[in-house]
């Protein structure tokens, strides 16, 4: 039955993109081309609602279990089959229905600093033209009422990054020894190591990768400009009745839209001290649990010290 033997399942905009590129030069594995199938997020079609933009990402769902086994048809003889979904680790429900049908799946897990993670998370919306908020700190207070709007998980900047609590539930489902935790900042500064690693704990050869590719890198520096706030409000216009029309008719309407948006080049700002500070008291807690659950420390996540933390 062609199911996946590991799965890449968290979390969001810490380097899945990266690590599922490079596994994908390995010999030994196989991981279809469609990244984040989604298929563990339910038990059946997707909701039909949500945020901008959010109902042409439920279209994406290979949600029917036939078109997902479909994904690994192509994998040679011998090797190892796995997919990269970051949302499986927050989703609660994934972990059983992961347990359920996939019982011994191996399960990676990449880790990044939750301020970080959620900053880097409102940025790519924003550059996206998606979020309406100009600044983090109010989108990350807009987050519960999107939640009980039903916004999708991409939205949840806070709750995304409580990794204690997910981890907890997901030890529930999965034993400890089929999980390999790994930090985003060890994928970054020591690709070859934390690769092996990853090759290691999937019992194929090590050496063989050394690098991660430059997926899903770009310079754009989207302003709050009157011009832009324009843009961005067509282009969130656009996810809301997107999926009405046919995606080449979407992506036509869209591109122009995104070209101006993104003229400019620039670095993406970084989290900024008084932004740590205000959104760190969200997470001190659950960083306490995940040190408890998993045994290893996290204490530089507690820092308000960007240099200390990068050490």
């Amino acid at each position: 039955m062609p199911l996946p033997d590991f799965l890449i399942a968290g979390v969001p905009k810490a380097g899945t993109t990266a690590l599922h590129a490079a596994l994908t030069g390995h010999p030994e594995l196989f991981l279809p081309s469609v990244k984040e199938p989604k298929f563990f997020l339910s038990d059946g079609p997707p909701p039909r609602f949500g945020g901008p933009g959010d109902v042409q990402t439920y279209q994406e769902h290979v949600w029917r279990r036939s078109d997902y086994e479909a994904l690994f048809d192509a994998a040679p003889a011998g090797t190892l089959r796995g997919e990269a979904t970051p949302f499986y680790l927050y989703d609660r429900g994934a972990h059983e229905r992961i347990a359920k049908l996939t019982p011994d799946a191996k399960l990676i897990l990449l880790l990044r600093d939750p301020v970080d993670r959620a900053h880097s998370n409102w940025t790519h919306l924003w550059v996206a033209g998606l979020e309406e908020e100009a600044d983090f700190l109010a989108a990350c207070r807009a987050e519960e009422d999107r939640r009980a709007r039903g916004w999708a998980a991409f939205w949840h900047y806070i709750a995304l990054g409580r990794y204690g609590e997910q981890l907890q539930h997901l030890y529930q489902h999965i034993s400890r020894e089929q999980v390999l935790l790994l930090r985003y900042r060890d994928l970054k500064d020591d690709p070859a190591r934390t690769l092996d690693r990853v090759c290691a704990f999937l019992g194929v050869r090590t050496g063989v990768l050394t690098a991660i590719p430059r997926e899903n890198v770009n310079r754009h520096y989207v302003e709050d400009t009157a011009v832009n706030r324009v843009l961005r409000g067509l282009l969130r216009a656009g996810g809301e009745v997107g999926h009405r029309f046919p995606v080449p008719v979407r992506l036509a309407a869209r591109g122009p839209l995104l070209t101006l948006l993104h003229r400019k080049k620039g670095n993406r700002p970084v989290t900024r001290p008084a932004e740590r500070a205000a959104l760190l008291p969200h997470f001190t807690e659950d960083i306490a649990l995940l040190q408890d659950v998993t045994g290893e420390r996290y204490d530089d996540w507690l820092s308000l010290d960007r240099h200390a933390r990068a050490r």
